[in-house]
């Protein structure tokens, strides 16, 4: 199980995935919005989306959970 962390403090602009999806490493899984720019999400590894612990309008910080795969 690996959890995919925010890179990043900023705003949710897109989830580009549901929760029961396979996700390959390096798919583009959200885009978050930070200094007026988008910045893409990557997938770490392969696997299952178990949670989605964010939805879009969220602010979020650096380091934390955005998605817990398995």
């Amino acid at each position: 199980m690996a959890n995919v962390e925010s890179p990043i403090a900023g705003k949710i602009l897109a989830i580009n995935f549901n929760v029961g999806d396979q996700v390959t490493e390096d798919d583009e899984i959200i885009i978050i919005e930070a200094m007026k720019m988008e910045n893409p999400v990557f997938v770490p590894e392969d696997g299952t989306i178990k949670e989605i612990k964010v939805k879009v309008g969220d602010r979020i910080n650096e380091g934390d959970i955005l998605v817990v795969l398995e």
